[in-house]
C-alpha cells in the first residue's frame, strides 16, 4: 500500500512562509516514501476546512514551484475543477508541469462543486449535468491533445479549431478521476481513467462502489484491474495507529493501492507531521497489500 500526501491548509500568517513550508512538506513526503503529492484546486479556502478568507494558493502555479523542489514524487490536483480552465489550456498547463517535472504530472479532474468561489470570481457555474458533459469533453480534448491528432475537436460545450500541443508530455499524464457518483462519475472512470480516487472510506459502501465500477467496466469491455484505486483516509493515524492500519488492510482487500492522507487542518507543523508519517506509517503500509 502506497501513501499520497494531500495538502489543503495554507496556514494563516506571514505569506513569505508559505513557500518554504510547502517545499519542506513536499520534500518530507518524497524523502519519507510517499509517492504522490496533491493539492485541492480552489481559489478560496474550503469552508469545511476554514474561512473562505484564509490563505489559499492557485494550484498549478504551486505544483510548478514544487516540481523544482522535488525529483521523484508524482504531482497532481486532487482534483482539477472542470469549470476553471478551458480544456486546451488545461492540457497545455498539465503538459508544462509534466515537462518541467521530468514526467511526473498527472491530470486529476472532477466536476467542480464550490459555488461560492465561482460566483465571487465571476466563473460560470453551470448545472451539474452540464458540468459532467464538460468534464467528458475535457477528457476527450486532453486525450486528443496528447496524441498525433492535432485537428479540430467539436463538442457541445467546447470547439477547438486545432489541438496542437508542442512539446508533447514526457510521459502521457495518467488520468485520475475523483468522485463516487454511480451513474456518471464511475462510468467515466471506467471509460477514461487510469486512477480512481474516492473519499468514501466505509468498507461496506466502498465495496458497493467497487461493484458498480466493475459493472461499468464490464459494459465497456474494460479490465477493472487496469484502474488503480486510491482512497482518502483523512483522520489522525496516530490517535490509533493499529486501528488505522486495520482499516487500511480492509481497503487493500477491496483492491485499493494508495491511501491519501496529510496534515490535518490547523496543524502548525505540516512538514513535521509528514516526516512522522514517513517514519512510523509508510514502513507499515508497505507490508499491506
Amino acid at each position: 500500500m502506497e501513501l499520497g500526501i494531500h495538502f489543503i491548509d495554507f496556514l494563516p500568517g506571514d505569506p513569505s512562509q508559505l513557500g518554504p513550508t510547502l517545499a519542506a512538506t513536499a520534500t518530507a513526503a518524497e524523502d519519507g516514501g510517499a509517492t504522490m503529492f496533491t493539492l485541492a484546486d480552489h481559489f478560496f479556502q474550503m469552508e469545511g476546512v476554514g474561512r473562505a478568507q484564509d490563505p489559499f494558493l492557485e494550484g498549478y502555479t504551486t505544483l510548478g514551484f514544487l516540481a523544482g523542489h522535488t525529483t521523484t514524487i508524482t504531482l497532481t490536483m486532487l482534483v482539477t475543477g472542470v469549470t476553471y480552465r478551458y480544456p486546451g489550456v488545461l492540457a497545455k498547463t498539465v503538459t508544462t508541469l509534466d515537462v518541467l517535472s521530468g514526467g511526473r504530472a498527472m491530470l486529476g479532474i472532477g466536476a467542480a462543486w464550490y459555488e461560492r468561489e465561482h460566483t465571487a470570481l465571476g466563473i460560470p457555474y453551470p448545472p451539474l449535468a452540464d458540468r459532467f458533459e464538460m468534464m467528458e469533453e475535457t477528457l476527450q480534448t486532453c486525450g486528443q491533445m496528447w496524441s498525433d491528432n492535432d485537428g479540430p475537436y467539436h463538442g457541445k460545450h467546447y470547439r477547438l479549431a486545432e489541438t496542437i500541443c508542442a512539446p508533447q508530455p514526457i510521459r502521457r499524464p495518467p488520468i485520475l478521476i475523483g468522485g463516487s457518483g454511480e451513474k456518471k462519475t464511475l462510468r467515466m472512470v471506467a471509460q477514461y481513467a487510469d486512477v480512481w480516487n474516492t473519499t468514501v472510506s466505509d468498507p461496506d459502501e466502498l465495496a458497493h462502489k467497487v461493484e458498480v465500477l466493475n459493472r461499468h467496466c464490464a459494459t465497456l469491455n474494460r479490465d477493472p484491474a487496469e484502474i488503480r484505486r486510491t482512497v482518502g483516509l483523512f483522520t489522525d493515524p496516530f490517535a490509533d495507529l493499529d486501528g488505522y492500519l486495520k482499516t487500511v488492510e480492509t481497503l487493500a482487500g477491496l483492491g485499493f493501492e494508495m491511501i491519501n492522507a496529510g496534515p490535518l487542518p490547523g496543524n502548525p507543523d505540516p512538514a513535521g507531521f509528514v516526516r512522522r508519517l514517513g517514519d512510523e506509517v509508510v514502513p507499515r503500509l508497505a507490508e499491506i497489500g
